[in-house]
């Protein structure tokens, strides 16, 4: 019998929203989310959807404990048949045994239960990474025991399986012995238990008979300080066996056996079970989940924190290109030599302000009367442009690259793509030249159509044509780097008389109102296409982040998922009551 369609479709969804990657980059303490997130879904996966699915089904009781405490000793001599292998190395269960009655052996066989684990069956231990299910005629129906790895293996991937068994428990049998009773794994361990109102049992074992009164008294009392004092106990006393992997004698243990069997054969027992732990689950999910989703968005923060740091490296580098726009440097070199061979003479700069127009007429003659070198200031220009967008380009890249490498999400990136992505990344990109080339040389042709549109008016036609559309054009490109900051000595005459002799020629042939439109024009022309260049770079870093971590809505629709789970809660089946009625809530599995 289901336990509640409305729940378990709840669970499912919940589910779903957990198969996002949702810690992906080391941003907090992400090995315990990612620990927390894994054991979430394996009690989903594991525990909560199979036992909703089927309310009825055999109880799981998992055997857990520490290293030595005679677990497996334990189930053997529970089972009466040697169905795991104790021994004396450690760790001696390197795979789970799952003990069940023939009745109940097909639910244990139908993977629904630990789906993860496949099943073997046959003598012997089972490989590591599987659930070996032995099935005897001695174990009451209704009941089935999982000897499971130590909580404390020095094993990690046991201390793991270890803790998803536990999850997966609907009855924890928890062995200790009276040495080791008081260490602080296992504690830690029922804390857990405790904490999401598990079922419980404690099996105190290997008890000399003359420490039976003190060391049960002081179990008592640790179980009382830490919220446990209803959970059944059983001590086991000291026994001399004749091997190690002799059985407990019958007697030892049937105090156990007895009330393992009279729990399976009572419907109501058994259900008072279910529901405790089931019940303890789901309100576990209250807490979890909503931690869950606030780490998640810690993720989001981290991820979006570094895609600030790399757009804030290439808004630099437009900053960069702006500065070179406008301190005077693309006006230096082979730009200002070229700028001398169009004029045709430089002393015509230094007498620039006193005759602008003995300058026009000696700038028309030239361009009239001989080939001009247009070409030339032409490239150089472009040249020169092209050189500022890669430089500043080189810088973001670099920057970017440091900043992601001082922040541990970064470098975690960086580490995941390789070195040798990391280290193109730390560069313009390949194609960044021709790219830039052509995105120039379009400005510039731009810059003509600008010319050209301007001087199809009839009132600057005649001047236009007397110029020629490349000439004026060029002098519109020259006059978008207007300022001389950061040029010293001779060059600021020269890169300073370029620009003001370019402005006052088109203010001759346009007027000083439209060239201000068109240079600002051309100016910001030039911008968009250089933004469009580094917004191209930038998408380097960007696209490594895009589908990396959990999406917007990702831990919204967590917390909406943990609240319907709390709100279907409601349809868990009550515990039938002996008379027939209806029971409270469940009590302790004695």
């Amino acid at each position: 019998m289901a336990g509640g369609t409305g729940l378990l479709e709840a669970l499912g969804t919940l589910r779903r929203q957990l198969d996002h990657d949702l810690f992906p980059l080391e941003i907090g303490d992400v090995a315990a989310d990612r620990r927390a997130l894994k054991e979430l879904t394996g009690q989903l996966d594991d525990y909560l959807l199979p036992r909703l699915a089927d309310i009825d089904a055999p109880l799981l009781a998992v055997v857990g404990g520490s290293t030595g405490a005679g677990k497996s000793t334990l189930v053997n001599s529970i089972a009466r048949a040697d169905v795991t292998e104790p021994g004396v190395l450690r760790p001696t269960t390197l795979a789970p045994t799952l003990v069940t009655g023939p009745e109940d052996a097909p639910w244990f066989m139908s993977g629904r239960v630990l789906p993860g684990l496949p099943r073997v069956t046959g003598p012997g231990q089972g490989e590591p990474g599987t659930l070996k299910v032995a099935v005897v005629d001695t174990l009451s129906p209704g009941l089935a025991l999982l000897d499971a790895p130590d909580i404390d293996s020095v094993v990690t991937a046991n201390r793991e399986l270890a803790a998803q068994l536990l999850a997966a428990a609907d009855l924890w049998l928890f062995v200790t012995t009276a040495a080791r009773y008081a260490d602080e794994v296992p504690w830690s361990f029922l804390r857990s238990a405790r904490e999401r109102s598990t079922a419980l049992a404690i099996i105190l074992q290997r008890v000399p008979p003359d420490a039976l009164g003190p060391v049960t008294a002081d179990l008592e009392r640790l179980l009382r300080e830490n919220g446990l004092a209803g959970a059944p106990l059983f001590a086991v006393l000291e026994s001399a066996l004749p091997s190690e992997n002799a059985r407990l004698p019958a007697e030892a243990v049937r105090p156990i056996t007895d009330w393992l069997a009279d729990l399976s054969a009572d419907a109501r027992s058994r259900a008072e079970v279910v529901r405790q732990t089931l019940s303890g689950a789901l309100d576990s999910l209250v807490v979890r989940v909503p931690v869950l989703a606030a780490h998640a968005d810690r993720q989001r923060e981290g991820i979006a924190a570094l895609r600030d740091v790399a757009a804030k490296s290439y808004d630099s580098a437009m900053s960069a290109f702006d500065e070179g726009m406008r301190d005077g440097s693309l006006l230096r070199g082979e730009v200002l030599a070229r700028w001398q061979d169009f004029i045709g003479t430089g002393d015509l700069m230094r007498s620039l302000e006193s005759r602008v127009g003995r300058v026009r007429d000696v700038v028309v003659a030239f361009v009239m009367g001989r080939p001009t070198p247009d070409r030339e200031l032409r490239v150089a220009l472009e040249s020169g442009v092209e050189s500022l967008i890669r430089s500043s380009a080189e810088g973001a890249a670099e920057r970017a690259v440091e900043s992601w490498l001082a922040m541990p999400a970064g470098r975690d990136l960086l580490e995941r793509v390789g070195v040798s992505t990391a280290g193109r990344l730390g560069r313009t990109s390949s194609d960044l030249r021709d790219t830039a080339g052509a995105a120039v040389r379009a400005w510039q042709g731009e810059v003509l159509e600008l010319v050209r549109t301007e001087g199809m008016s009839k009132r600057v036609a005649a001047r236009t044509a007397s110029f020629g559309v490349n000439g004026l054009g060029l002098l519109l490109m020259l006059g978008a780097f207007a300022s001389t900051g950061g040029i010293t000595g001779i060059e600021i005459g020269i890169a300073g008389g370029t620009s003001v002799l370019s402005q006052k020629l088109l203010e001759a042939i346009f007027g000083d109102q439209a060239v201000r439109a068109l240079t600002h024009e051309a100016r910001e022309d030039l911008r968009r296409r250089v933004r469009a260049l580094l917004d191209d770079e930038l998408a380097r870093f960007t696209e490594l982040l895009d589908g990396v971590g959990p999406g917007e809505d990702a831990s919204a629709n967590l917390r909406a998922a943990a609240q319907a789970v709390q709100e279907r809660k409601r349809e868990l089946p009550v515990t039938p009551a002996p008379d027939g009625g209806e029971g409270g809530a469940p009590g302790d599995p004695r």
